[in-house]
């Protein structure tokens, strides 16, 4: 995409008009970029959520069977 192609919005400063598709252009690279790694750095706190999550249900898991095993035990 070429500055020729692209027209600035009036009272926005880093947004531009795409003259071919209309669309409304963000320029600003830096706010961008933070985005970028606002989302990325998200999603690592949701992954490490979810893996706490398998965690704790396979430690529940286990106490159970564990539980399940000193029943028996106690019955004999």
């Amino acid at each position: 995409m070429t500055d020729s192609e692209l027209r600035k919005v009036e009272g926005h400063e880093s947004l531009s008009r795409d003259m071919d598709s209309q669309a409304i252009v963000n320029t600003n690279n830096g706010a961008y970029t933070a985005a970028k790694k606002r989302a990325a750095e998200t999603q690592g706190q949701r992954d490490e959520i979810r893996n706490a999550t398998r965690e704790i249900n396979n430690i529940k898991s286990e106490l159970h069977d564990i539980k399940s095993m000193l029943l028996e035990l106690t019955k004999r």
